[in-house]
């Protein structure tokens, strides 16, 4: 495999100290290793959100599924990220957006985040699942006095987008909402969304696709794939024939598997810190009660929370590397902000922090669509962190795509239909990553 990170970053080293594992209280879900062939009208290679919606919905129709997993359930972002179900998953501002693609085919990609939202509530509900649900909506909040009328001006382009009402809060009524710290300046409450454990999540589509009948096989790395009266997906102890493919690797893609992949995305590592359970006494001494999800202002933001046990978690981006000195670096960096953000907390101890990779497009918008060159394969990837959401949607996209469905019953804007461009420095396009984000941190500062 072609991949632009550390090996480290594609091991299990990134997630021995992950807080998700010990939220569950029965065994994970298993599932065998490939041995010997097998054919189906559909292979998928993902197990995560993308790859498991997409067998979802090709078996609500009927299909034969085959998902093929490198790892275990949960491994990969869907068992790591942080749980917040809303709309984002472009990194453009709106205006761009609607400058780039039109009005109209903005509109419909403004849909389609509102309605991956509506999925993930459709996915809890039908399969009866369990995820730890909390906050209403989620809290957009400004880091330095100056974001305070960008933050205002973001509620105001939601309730344009969606029709949906926000409440500004400012810096001096923070505190009644329980949301004081000296960090933030200003804050919007917008409707949409809700926070959720993604590992209980993802374990749970795992449960309701094995229902439906797909067929699932852990621990089978793809090693090659073929183009042959449809495709074969060689194993390291078998292959699967299948007439069409659906690929739903995101972060953890291949430069050569399939090679319509190549340079095309580029990972982006996110991390998380999570606090030991804060007694009353601290959550009152902090003025942090508020169950509400919240990101922050900056460009390299913050994502952050307070979990049903009273577990403060947050996480952050700007790392560029996945070795042992650059963990114990960032951790540092997250229990600075940690410390910054939350003072009256600075005592208490953080023992959980792990680390994913995310994933960006050259275009900076999503992809669900066909490969490049490759008549019958799909994929979808690129949420820019915002994977919870809109993995499950662009999941069902490409498996509509693949069904020959001309209109699916979902908003599936043309934007996301274009194979995005390749990043110019191609195999070594994460070397544009530190000159970004230095410059990004130093706007975020200014």
């Amino acid at each position: 495999m072609k991949r632009i990170y550390e090996d480290m970053a594609y091991g299990d080293r990134p997630i021995q100290e992950r807080y998700w594992p010990s939220t569950i209280d029965t065994p994970p879900p298993e599932y065998p290793e490939l041995d010997g062939e097998r054919r189906c009208d559909f292979a998928i290679i993902g197990g995560g959100y993308t790859g498991l919606s997409a067998a979802l919905t090709l078996a609500a129709e009927g299909a034969d599924v085959v998902l093929l997993d490198a790892n275990v359930p949960g491994w990969g972002a869907s068992g790591r990220n942080g749980g917040l179900v809303s709309v984002g998953s472009a990194k453009k501002d709106d205006e761009d957006v609607v400058r780039k693609y039109g009005p109209s085919d903005a509109q419909v990609f403004f849909d389609a985040e509102r309605a991956s939202v509506d999925l993930v509530e459709e996915y809890l509900t039908e399969f009866g699942l369990n995820v730890d649900r909390h906050s209403k909506g989620y809290t957009f909040v400004a880091h330095k006095p100056g974001a305070v009328p960008a933050v205002k001006e973001y509620g105001e382009e939601y309730t344009k987008r969606y029709g949906l009402p926000f409440e500004f809060v400012p810096k001096e009524e923070m505190a009644a909402h329980g949301l004081n710290s000296p960090d933030f300046h200003g804050a919007v409450h917008l409707p949409i969304g809700f926070a959720l454990n993604p590992m209980k999540f993802v374990f749970g589509l795992y449960g309701a696709a094995h229902q439906r009948g797909v067929r699932i096989f852990s621990k089978t790395p793809v090693t090659k794939i073929e183009q042959s009266g449809g495709y074969v997906l060689h194993t390291p102890k078998g292959r699967v024939r299948a007439k069409k493919l659906l690929v739903g690797t995101n972060g953890y893609s291949s430069d050569d598997l399939p090679g319509a992949l190549s340079a095309r995305y580029l990972p982006v590592q996110s991390n998380i810190l999570v606090s030991r359970p804060l007694n009353e006494d601290e959550i009152q001494a902090q003025g942090w009660w508020s169950r509400q999800m919240l990101v922050d202002s900056r460009t390299l933001l913050h994502y952050f929370r307070l979990l049903p046990d009273n577990r403060m978690l947050l996480g952050l981006r700007g790392s560029v590397r996945v070795t042992e000195q650059n963990m114990a670096a960032t951790r540092a960096i997250a229990r600075a902000d940690f410390d910054r953000m939350f003072p009256e907390w600075r005592h208490v101890e953080t023992p959980y922090f792990w680390s994913g990779l995310i994933c960006m497009t050259r275009n900076l918008v999503p992809f669900a669509g066909e490969l490049p060159g490759m008549e019958g394969a799909f994929a979808a990837f690129g949420y820019h962190g915002g994977g919870v959401t809109m993995a499950n949607y662009a999941g069902a996209l490409i498996a509509d795509m693949a069904l020959g469905k001309s209109k699916s019953r979902r908003p599936h804007p043309d934007l996301m239909k274009r194979a995005p461009r390749r990043f110019e420095l191609g195999p070594f396009r994460r070397a544009s990553l530190p000159p970004a984000f230095a410059w990004y941190r130093f706007r975020d500062a200014m």
